[in-house]
C-alpha cells in the first residue's frame, strides 16, 4: 500500500534516473528502509516507492517522459531546485550523517552564524541533501 493511515501533510517526491540503484544507495548511505515499491511494467523503473528515513519519508520514482515531462531527475536538467533538509538533534550527528552518505560533500559540515551545525552533499542521483542540528551552546 503506497499510503498507511496517516500520510504527513507535506512529502517531498523526488525524480531520480535508476530508482532501483536510488532506493539501495539511501538504505546504505541513510539507513532508510523501503516499506513499498510499485515497479512498472517494464520491470526496470520504479513506478513509485515510499523511503522512510530520519524519521521522515520520501516518495521516489523514476523518470516517465511517456506521462509528460514536467518532472525529470536532477542529472536530466544540471541542477536542482530544492535542497532536501534533515533537522538532527545533536552536531556530531551532521558530521556522521554527511560521512556516512559517502557522496559528494557540497559543504563540509561547520558552525555557522545562524547557531546550526550543517553542512550539504550531492547523492549521486543529483539530489541535495542538507544536514542541520543545533550547534553547541544553541539556546533552543
Amino acid at each position: 500500500m503506497a499510503f498507511g493511515p496517516n500520510p504527513p501533510p507535506i512529502q517531498a517526491r523526488i525524480c531520480v534516473k535508476g530508482g532501483i540503484d536510488a532506493i539501495k544507495f539511501y538504505e546504505k548511505a541513510f539507513d532508510a528502509k523501503c516499506p513499498f515499491q510499485q515497479l512498472a511494467d517494464d520491470g526496470k523503473r520504479v513506478m513509485h516507492a515510499n523511503i522512510e528515513l530520519f524519521g521522515g519519508e520520501v516518495m521516489l520514482h523514476d523518470k516517465f517522459p511517456e506521462f509528460g515531462g514536467e518532472v525529470v531527475s536532477p542529472l536530466s536538467c544540471g541542477g536542482v531546485s530544492m535542497t532536501i533538509n534533515i533537522n538532527l538533534p545533536r552536531p556530531s550527528d551532521v558530521d556522521d550523517a554527511i560521512a556516512r552518505a559517502g557522496a559528494e560533500v557540497l559543504m563540509s559540515a561547520e558552525d555557522t552564524f545562524w547557531g546550526s551545525r550543517y553542512g550539504r552533499v550531492r547523492d549521486p542521483f543529483g539530489h541535495v541533501w542538507a544536514f542541520n542540528a543545533p550547534s553547541q551552546g544553541a539556546v533552543s
